[in-house]
């Protein structure tokens, strides 16, 4: 399996309304999405307020594999998911690493 993490920044404060359409959208990936094992995101309500930087809207999805993970990209639901961010993104961080099992 493989994880891919995502944090979002945002230009300004999103307004609770394109909050929640985000993250609808983002929780309708599995019903989408192939491959898709896991999926959560949120806003981060963190109190480490120090370490926040303006990161907002995390992101965490689990693939069944790596190529999986590969065709999610160019996926038409994760494009439209991209278009939204549109005007309104400032920085992402992305990682993605595979799963150690024991």
């Amino acid at each position: 399996m493989f994880e891919h993490l995502v944090s979002f920044k945002f230009k300004g404060k999103l307004e609770s309304q394109k909050e929640k359409e985000l993250l609808e959208t983002l929780r309708s990936f599995p019903r989408d999405i192939p491959g898709i094992v896991d999926l959560t995101a949120g806003i981060n309500v963190t109190e480490e307020t120090e370490n926040i930087r303006g990161y907002t809207l995390g992101l965490r999805v689990t693939f069944v594999n790596r190529d999986a993970l590969r065709q999610y990209g160019p996926h038409p639901a994760h494009q439209r998911f991209v278009r939204m961010l549109d005007g309104i993104i400032d920085e992402v961080i992305v990682v993605d690493y595979p799963v150690e099992t024991r």
